[in-house]
């Protein structure tokens, strides 16, 4: 299964590349940073047979608000309730009772959360570094009766994080494989 999730950029790559073209025009247009744009988070989602994965990635911003690590009781507070928000992944992706989906794995990953970040060599010669802090989840998920996964709800992401604007979806599923931009607006996708 995790072999399926690897594949699914590639899969996707078609889509990629129009989009990749037109974002690089607004970065240099805008000065954006690209794949760290905060309001906007990341999903690969897969579903086969029993297994559902899903990978969420998120700048910081989105979920608690700041960057930086966290030394008040306050951020600490805020980093903490999110991470319990991030630890019940059935209710915060909304996946139908009916399919009796269960965690069989998660994993929760970000400097914010005492990870150590990944050293970038981008980041080593650049002596104006700044801190972008992501949060990475990967949930796997076993489900008994995977048919009654009809879709994939992320209105809970965008009511429990309302700085998260958008968030662009690559989905395999029994009906294919899609890419998408959802909103608070338009929340649902179809397996």
């Amino acid at each position: 299964m995790r072999s399926l999730l690897l594949a699914l950029p590639f899969a996707l790559l078609p889509l990629a590349v129009a989009h990749a073209a037109d974002e690089h025009d607004r970065d240099h247009e805008q000065g954006s940073l690209g794949a760290h744009e905060h309001g906007v988070g990341r999903l690969n989602a897969a579903l086969d047979g029993q297994t559902l994965e899903l990978e969420l990635d998120s700048p910081a911003m989105n979920l608690v608000g700041f960057e930086h690590a966290a030394t008040t009781d306050a951020d600490k507070a805020k980093v903490a309730a999110v991470r319990a928000q991030l630890e019940e992944p059935v209710a915060l992706f909304s996946l139908a009772k009916a399919a009796g989906c269960v965690v069989a794995s998660q994993e929760l990953e970000s400097p914010l959360f005492g990870d150590k970040p990944e050293a970038d060599d981008e980041d080593a010669k650049d002596e104006h570094h700044h801190d972008h802090s992501e949060i990475h989840a990967h949930y796997q998920f076993t489900c008994a009766t995977p048919g009654a996964l009809k879709t994939l709800d992320l209105a809970n992401i965008f009511n429990a994080f309302p700085a998260t604007q958008k968030i662009q979806v690559q989905l395999i599923g029994p009906s294919g494989q899609q890419g998408v931009e959802v909103t608070a607006k338009t929340a649902s996708l179809k397996f």
